[in-house]
């Protein structure tokens, strides 16, 4: 899925490395270094400021309740027929089902979660309830459930994290002082 980047230290997007969903080559995030960049999967914000230089890109996981437990073949017929069905086809990059979370976890996030420790909105929360972790180790900067979402600025550098709790549409004020 993506190059092995242990013991990386990152500093920006450029070198991470994700698979789009459906095949295709590898994308190197650096690819949008000039782009602000929403690690999220909210279609409203990329329709709105999309032409002025957003991205909204997604990651399935299954490590929050087993809730996408479909293949990589089956997420986007999965979107488009059952959830939220009704012919819906993502107007953003949905990526590869990766682990945000655990010794496994995507280099991606594991760069995100170390330049953004906490949701901003919520530095203290953690999952509530212990029988969902089923990554280790486990971590205070874990990514506490599903939706938690991360901003990044046009040169790559990671800019806020949002709590699964903080509702996607709000962020458009820290894109509209992004972009």
């Amino acid at each position: 899925m993506a190059r092995s980047m242990a013991g990386a230290s990152l500093s920006s997007l450029a070198g991470v490395l994700v698979r789009p969903l459906g095949g295709g080559e590898p994308v190197d995030l650096g690819s949008l270094l000039g782009r602000v960049v929403l690690v999220s999967n909210f279609r409203e914000l990329q329709q709105r400021f999309g032409p002025q230089g957003l991205t909204v890109l997604a990651f399935p996981c299954n490590q929050f309740g087993h809730q996408e437990n479909a293949t990589n073949e089956e997420i986007l017929n999965s979107l488009k027929y059952v959830r939220p069905g009704n012919g819906y086809e993502p107007n953003f990059s949905v990526f590869e089902k990766c682990e945000v979370n655990g010794e496994n976890a995507h280099p991606l996030f594991k760069f995100l979660k170390k330049e953004l420790p906490f949701p901003h909105d919520d530095p203290v929360s953690l999952m509530t309830n212990p029988q969902f972790i089923i990554w280790s180790p486990v971590c205070r900067s874990d990514i506490a459930w599903n939706f938690e979402k991360f901003l990044i600025s046009r040169d790559g550098v990671p800019f806020k994290r949002y709590s699964r709790r903080f509702e996607t549409i709000k962020i458009q004020d820290d894109i509209q002082k992004l972009l």
